[in-house]
């Protein structure tokens, strides 16, 4: 049976990322890398689909669990009949360790516990060829090397590796596992006493630099963290999420691949950075989306891997049983390839933010914004797939347009240039803002509309108009988009993509919900503004994080987990909210 996404906790070592239940199985490790394929993949079905359970032998009566302080160390506590035991987790930070850690404390009495740990790469399908020798056991398949070293005598079952152990008052043991190459020596045991010290001041170190005022300190401290963790540390490309096949909708097909770094994402994770004060931060991922925009605009992609590679081809893994029976579940993902058009204004968004913020251009930077520039006054007229990815045929989605608009308007704020140039791309950008408004409002709901060609259906991505500075939050058709998704939208005080009818019947979308509250802000309306991000709060699980989606009929997380978008919405509306801050297309 398939465990409660909210049931989940992240670590990671910003290479990779794990996810650990709450009763002690690390269900999801996918290694070397982010997008690597899985070794536990119970998350998309049970322990024989790969999973390290380090638990208590009997039921415990009672379990809870937080992060160490403003850490990514994950502290565990149970309480049994015979005592109580703490597991420690954490992937060690640094360059020296690829591993996973867990210390075992006994708090009090004298607690039973079992280490079970099910290798199964290739996402839960493979199990490797394991070798013994004392304490440790080397695992192999293909190129990849994982060992186990405990404390404690092991024996092997069913291509399982168990311990058995009575854990007393007062006594530790540490248990490692370790990523290596099965064509190169196995990596040497470390510290983890040592690690374990190491890792814990570089969390607090790094969210020792937060400084934004906000009355909501704590949440954005933890989505900060999490952020951070889905940054990959040797390029500074941030994944949307470390799952995959997570369903949008349970039991459908709408089963993606997330652990990849869109776009998209770009402009929101800039502001984030900047307003919390991570100006290096800030620099790292305005570098590698240069990188990645860099080539010829018409091969853009929406996506790309963490460390820039554009290739990200699209496969499904038909022998996991799925997230509650959720098939296909789809590796890489098609809407790579897709043309989106409201990425190239994303981009040129994200950079006159970063000129906002004095983080300057150079010559090759601004070769980049012209040669995007250029592709927007071919291709606006274009029909797209849109902001959600739609898999059906193209269309006029309106969103899209705006971003467009945005591309041209910011690119004007970003250079001096000769004055006929000037005129042309101010008769351009006003050719698309009228095209926007004569095709994408439909008059008598006064309310703009999803697609050109769709009167009736709105959704929640018109919300961006006032936020991007397309038209002010005072404007009649603006205030009237607002007001009609408020009422057709707004559903247990969370904002879905868009109406039942007119879509799926997925979860109401957290981000949505943050940028309705950045709305109601601009329109003076605070108060309600205040109640919808507290409301988003609300909706993070024990250990404060947030999955893409919450089910508001069957109240619960739906999607993959945890989502930056879904951070980086709450980090910007609470800093916004809270006093001055770096706007999108402000100056």
């Amino acid at each position: 049976m398939s465990k409660p996404i909210e049931d989940y906790a992240l670590i990671g070592d910003r290479r990779s990322a794990a996810l650990v239940a709450r009763d002690g199985s690390i269900d999801w490790l996918c290694w070397p890398r982010f997008d690597s394929d899985a070794c536990f993949a119970a998350l998309l079905g049970d322990g024989r689909n790969g999973c390290w359970r380090l638990a208590p032998r009997e039921t415990p009566q009672r379990t809870t669990r937080r992060y160490r302080g403003d850490t990514l160390i994950l502290e565990t506590t149970h309480d049994t009949g015979s005592g109580r035991v703490r597991v420690m987790d954490l992937m060690p930070i640094g360059t020296r360790h690829r591993a996973v850690l867990r210390r075992v404390t006994g708090e009090s009495g004298s607690v039973g516990m079992t280490s079970d740990l099910a290798l199964r790469f290739d996402y839960g399908t493979i199990p490797p060829w394991l070798r013994r020798a004392e304490r440790t056991v080397c695992g192999v398949v293909g190129p990849d090397l994982v060992v186990f070293r405990a404390p404690i005598d092991l024996h092997s079952a069913d291509d399982h590796v168990i311990g058995e152990f009575t854990i007393e008052a007062g006594q530790t043991l540490f248990f490692t596992l370790q990523y290596g190459l099965a064509h190169k020596p196995e990596p040497a045991p470390f510290d983890p006493a040592a690690a374990l010290a190491e890792t814990k001041t570089y969390w607090r170190d790094w969210i020792g630099k937060f400084c934004a005022p906000t009355d909501w300190p704590e949440p954005v401290k933890r989505s900060l963290i999490t952020l951070q963790a889905l940054t990959d540390t040797d390029t500074g490309g941030i994944i949307a999420a470390p799952t995959i096949g997570l369903p949008e909708v349970p039991g459908g097909e709408c089963n993606w691949d997330y652990r990849y770094t869109w776009l998209r994402d770009s402009t929101f994770a800039l502001t984030a950075f900047l307003n919390a004060g991570y100006r290096e931060e800030a620099v790292c991922w305005r570098d590698w989306l240069l990188r990645a925009a860099a080539g010829v605009p018409e091969r853009l992609r929406t996506m790309y891997r963490a460390d820039g590679a554009r290739h990200i081809a699209p496969h499904d893994v038909p022998r996991l049983p799925g997230w509650e029976n959720s098939q296909p579940i789809h590796v890489g993902n098609p809407a790579a390839s897709q043309f989106q058009l409201d990425i190239y204004g994303e981009v040129l968004d994200s950079l006159h933010l970063c000129q906002q913020a004095g983080l300057g251009d150079r010559p090759w930077d601004i070769a980049i914004e012209t040669e995007l520039l250029v592709h927007i006054q071919k291709v606006w007229r274009t029909p797209d797939q849109g902001i959600w990815e739609s898999r059906g045929r193209p269309r006029h989605f309106t969103h899209s347009k705006v971003m467009a608009w945005v591309g041209v308007d910011r690119y004007l704020k970003l250079k001096d240039m000769p004055s006929p140039r000037r005129r042309e791309l101010e008769a351009l950008r006003e050719r698309i803002h009228s095209a926007i408004c004569r095709d994408g409002f439909d008059r008598a709901r006064n309310s703009f509309m999803q697609t050109f060609d769709a009167p009736r259906i709105i959704d929640a991505s018109l919300l961006m108009l006032p936020l991007v500075g397309f038209l002010p939050v005072e404007d009649p058709r603006v205030a009237g988009t607002i007001k009609a998704i408020e009422s057709e939208l707004v559903e247990d005080g969370l904002v879905r993509r868009w109406s039942r009818a007119d879509g799926p019947q997925e979860g109401a979308f957290i981000a949505c919900t943050c940028w309705l509250a950045d709305c109601l802000a601009l329109q003076g309306r605070h108060r309600d503004a205040r109640r919808y991000l507290e409301r988003v709060i609300e909706l993070a699980n024990d250990v404060g994080l947030l999955s893409e989606e919450w089910d508001t009929v069957q109240r619960r997380m739906l999607g993959n987990f945890p989502q930056a978008l879904s951070h980086l919405a709450l980090i910007n509306t609470a800093l916004g909210l809270c006093g001055p801050v770096q706007q999108r297309g402000g100056g």
